[in-house]
């Protein structure tokens, strides 16, 4: 099974490893950031590569970037990675890699849900709430809330899971003002994508935005946007309110990785060539749905 799980670029310095996105360093202003086949589930990265999965989640963010310039700025500088690079590094960027510019992150992960599913939907079968925020009675599996709502959490360390936090707790690790446009954006972004996705045949269940400010202090989108790895998306033609739709994202492996008896802790258990390839076909039919 063929896929980049790692980077090695001799051209640039590599500055970071996430779950996913490898970055290097090219200046004091810009960086460029690859997308590799990794895929993480439960928190734990696994051994086995998605194919072309960092090709394909480049090409929906690139494609979301564009669509949502209007509505905030992104971290695009516009340079083009094949100029950043060696020629022998070539192979390892083209397809997936872009040049961002070097942001001061935003110490929250911007979660928006428009519909009560996941851990939104276990918490709220216990306590008719959502990250605390009250629901109205009645709800079930998958349906559609009335407003989208901002449940921001914490960013956790490779490894770490994230913590859902307040509306309180955000404004006390960003400051009134910021933690504002941050979720206004946030829900304007979710808002503007989820329409057009409907015209499309996908329903967007829920979506994490991350954010950086550049040097004057304006807010940018950044590392990934709209993608099947920090979204639930659901084809419309399937979508049932009481159930849990189909997904064009990693349900395949943690539904698979559910029947092994993992404990959830590193090493994951290897995954089947034909799990990993259901995904991909899931990933680009995605990819396709949305862009063609």
């Amino acid at each position: 099974m063929t896929g980049l799980t790692t980077t090695n670029l001799t051209s640039l310095k590599k500055i970071y490893s996430g779950k996913v996105r490898d970055l290097y360093q090219i200046d004091e202003t810009r960086m460029l950031m690859i997308a590799t086949d990794r895929l993480s589930a439960f928190d734990v990265i696994l051994a086995e590569p998605i194919p072309e999965k960092g090709k394909i989640l480049t090409a929906i963010s690139n494609f979301w970037f564009e669509k949502l310039k209007d509505v905030v700025p992104s971290h695009f500088t516009g340079d083009q990675p094949e100029d950043v690079v060696s020629a022998e590094d070539l192979p390892q960027v083209e397809g997936r890699a872009v040049v961002c510019k070097r942001l001061k992150p935003v110490p929250v992960e911007a979660i928006v849900r428009g519909y009560i599913a996941g851990s939104g939907w276990k918490e709220y079968k216990q306590s008719n709430t959502v990250c605390g925020i009250q629901m109205p009675a009645g709800l079930r599996e998958a349906d559609k809330l009335p407003e989208p709502i901002f449940t921001p959490s914490t960013k956790a360390a490779v490894g770490d899971h994230d913590e859902n936090i307040s509306y309180a707790q955000c404004e006390e690790i960003l400051g009134a003002d910021l933690a504002a446009k941050v979720r206004d954006t946030a829900i304007l972004l979710y808002k503007t994508a989820s329409e057009y996705a409907a015209t499309r045949g996908i329903i967007i269940g829920d979506t994490k935005f991350e954010f950086g400010l550049d040097e004057n202090g304006v807010l940018c989108l950044m590392d990934e946007a709209l993608t099947p790895d920090s979204s639930r998306f659901w084809p419309a033609d399937q979508y049932q309110p009481g159930t849990n739709p189909p997904s064009y994202d990693k349900q395949f492996v943690r539904d698979w990785l559910e029947t092994t008896g993992w404990d959830k802790t590193p090493p994951a258990p290897a995954l089947p060539a034909e799990v990993a390839e259901k995904t991909a076909a899931k990933y680009r039919e995605a990819l396709e749905k949305l862009t063609k």
